[in-house]
């Protein structure tokens, strides 16, 4: 994309975005893609790009983990290994192996999630991992990246020695320590190292006495260190065996790294892949971040944004709690030029720029807060006149720079521009300026080109209802509370409030009053027109959005009784259900029960001598209906006598058996276990095998014959 001027992309804050895509990325090959973002117009970059973002943020929002570890930069290391004879330490063959552990775990995460993320899966097809990287790495470095003992039989052998000798060192060191412990030479700190050596520390006035080399002493020149004689030999050996060791492990690590060597290209790819993740993984952050969106994609170039949102401004006000107004905002063939008027600190110019820097975004491949129903268009071109362009060095006034950017914007402007101008003809005599900017505004259009206009014309204002192509738009005031509301609506012109914010601000009425008189009739006549227009949509959306308010209401209360109604009805067919479980299961272990008697019955049939026990058992079995019918006849009397009152039993209360019906006297609590006096007898039984009844009151006819009786 063509940017005018070059520094465009940060008069519209583009630059602070980056900087917040920066703070997300945890490579340096993510923040060097993120330091050369390009604005595509390629509509399959640009749809891949947020694509790909678009994928990883579904990632993020549904707390699955993407296994892109790997955040150690290697750049400096990838170039070693392909110099001819360069050695990487164990550290740097350690990172090269988690490196493509972590391109094995990406490859096997995307097998395991098939096609849930065709794009983010694209950037992997021409991607092999190769497991011999590893098993070259691992055969000679351990997890700390230190060279294995079994990665030469060289190095086992001289490790082997050297843990010996450095054994036997230790042995004589200590009985050395002893020894001048003793004889009372030693100073407090009693032993160290210096220059690789194992030493002791003595008192300086014993030096001579304690032979061995002397290999220093303290600041304070009251302690010499001395290597002791009986130590050097083998001080000497275990020195000897540590070069011997440190010459293997170069060699060992210069073979590895030879080895390693054939595999650069693909560790590069790999590299370059993991910095790739972490870059869409820093956009996706952001995106959510900004509650982000993708919106739908066009090679036409037009713009409909829906409940857009300025990313800074939202993410300040987020921190802040204060509300951020959504602009809804369209640009196509019909409405190619918007005119945007309204009072100073209205929000004119952040609308403009909320535009200008989704627009951005999108084209560098960024999702951008808005709703996912908006629509953006591919521009060839971005030109921009925002602040005060006066140059010193170019000995250009306000006026001129002004001009001098008009003249690119007319002879460069075509179909496929999108263009921003803040107050446009500012700078000279409100006559002339205005003039200007119409004859400025008429060629844009002539050109087809897409664009945002701020202004305070009000010829320009008049001219979006004359001129195809031009429409106005306006920043809502609140002119009782004398505050911009920061909400833009198409499709009329706004006013200044220039009398109204100078009454406000206390300005002296005679000052006003001769304002207005000085003001040209007609003019004046034309912003108190739009005041008063203004004033009255404002009042007639404030109603409007109180009777929404009073729908959702009765729309919501609506749903909440559907909700309580059909609550009901599922818990009384839930509770029907349960008692019709209950009765076929108390059926069905009836039934299991008979068959299991039924059985025995006939074993016993088979094996008994007299067969008259057996039948007496099968009629006990088979008549015990007549206990069932008994049963229910005391249940029968138990409810004409008694009502179920339910509820928590207590002592002193009349409790009735759930199973046969029996009805007796709580007269003490056990826990679960409970006493009930059935008649003169007390029983033991399970509290919750009963419930509460109370005796019923028999009605007055029958009282008045048992008193006759």
């Amino acid at each position: 994309m063509l940017i005018y001027p070059a520094h465009a992309a940060e008069s519209l804050e583009f630059n602070k975005v980056v900087q917040l895509l920066k703070q997300k990325c945890r490579t340096d090959a993510a923040r060097e893609r993120v330091e050369s973002l390009r604005f595509h117009t390629r509509l399959e970059y640009v749809e891949r790009a947020l694509q790909q973002t678009y994928e990883y943020t579904s990632i993020v929002r549904t707390g699955n983990t993407f296994p892109n570890d790997f955040i150690t930069n290697l750049e400096k290391e990838l170039k070693l290994l392909a110099v001819p004879g360069a050695v990487l330490s164990g550290l740097d063959l350690l990172s090269f192996q988690k490196l493509a552990l972590t391109i094995r775990d990406i490859l096997t995460w995307f097998k395991n999630h098939d096609t849930l993320y065709p794009h983010l899966r694209e950037l992997t097809e021409k991607i092999i991992y190769e497991k011999q990287i590893s098993s070259i790495i691992g055969a000679v470095i351990d997890d700390l990246g230190h060279v294995r003992d079994n990665a030469s039989r060289e190095l086992m052998s001289i490790r082997a020695d050297l843990s010996s000798k450095r054994n036997e060192l230790r042995k004589l060191f200590e009985g050395v320590l002893r020894k001048l412990n003793k004889q009372g030479y030693l100073a407090d700190i009693a032993e160290g190292f210096l220059n690789g050596r194992r030493v002791v520390a003595v008192f300086a006035e014993h030096k001579r006495i304690v032979k061995g080399i002397l290999h220093g002493e303290s600041d304070s020149q009251r302690t010499v260190f001395i290597e002791p004689e009986e130590t050097i030999e083998t001080n000497n050996e275990v020195a000897s065996l540590e070069r011997a060791e440190a010459r293997e492990i170069q060699r060992i690590l210069a073979q590895t790294t030879a080895s390693l060597s054939a595999y650069q290209p693909l560790l590069l790819s790999y590299y370059e892949l993991c910095g790739l993740f972490d870059f869409i993984q820093a956009k996706a952050l952001l995106a959510a971040d900004m509650n982000a969106e993708m919106p739908r994609l066009s090679p036409h170039p037009h713009i409909e944004l829906v409940k857009a949102y300025h990313p800074l401004l939202l993410l300040h006000n987020r921190l802040n709690n204060k509300p951020v107004i959504p602009l809804n905002i369209k640009l196509d063939r019909t409405q190619r030029i918007l005119i945007i008027s309204g009072p100073n600190a209205g929000g004119k110019t952040v609308s403009m720029k909320t535009v200008g820097l989704l627009q951005l975004m999108t084209q560098a491949g960024l999702l951008i807060p808005c709703s996912p129903d908006s629509e953006i268009g591919i521009f060839k071109q971005l030109m921009i006149h925002i602040g005060d362009t006066q140059s010193i060095e170019h000995e250009l006034s306000t006026y001129s720079a002004h001009l001098r950017d008009m003249k690119y914007f007319m002879d460069f402007a075509n179909g496929k521009t999108l263009f921003f101008i803040d107050e446009l003809g500012s700078g000279s005599d409100p006559n002339l300026g205005g003039a200007f900017a119409e004859a400025i505004v008429e060629e844009l259009a002539k050109r087809h080109a897409l664009g945002i206009i701020t202004t305070h014309y009000l010829n320009l204002k008049v001219m979006a209802g004359k001129v195809q192509g031009i429409v106005n738009g306006a920043m809502a005031f609140d002119e009782d509370k004398l505050e911009p509301l920061y909400q833009l609506n198409i499709g009329k012109p706004g006013s200044s409030y220039t009398f109204a914010i100078a009454q406000r601000s206390g300005l002296s009425p005679d000052v006003i009053n001769r304002a207005r008189q000085l003001t040209e009739r007609g003019h004046f006549k034309l912003d108190k027109m739009l005041h008063q227009t203004e004033q009255q949509s404002q009042k007639l959306a404030n109603k409007e959005k109180e009777l929404d308010k009073l729908l959702k209401k009765n729309k919501d209360l609506e749903k909440e009784f559907e909700t309580l109604i059909d609550k009901e009805k599922k818990e009384q067919h839930f509770n029907t259900l349960r008692l019709q479980n209950k009765i076929k299961k108390e059926e069905l272990d009836y039934l299991r029960d008979m068959e299991r008697k039924f059985k025995q019955i006939i074993f016993d049939w088979k094996k008994a001598e007299n067969k008259g026990e057996v039948i007496a058992a099968a009629e006990n079995v088979l008549f015990k209906r007549k206990q069932v019918a008994s049963n229910a006849a005391i249940a029968k009397k138990a409810d004409k006598n008694y009502d179920t009152v339910g509820g928590e039993a207590k002592v002193g209360d009349m409790v009735r058996n759930k199973d046969n019906h029996q009805v007796g006297r709580l007269t003490e609590i056990r826990g679960k276990k409970a006493i009930v006096q059935i008649g003169q007898m007390p029983f033991n039984v399970s509290l919750d095998e009963w419930i509460v009844v109370k005796k019923k009151e028999q009605p007055a006819k029958q009282k008045t014959k048992k008193k006759q009786a």
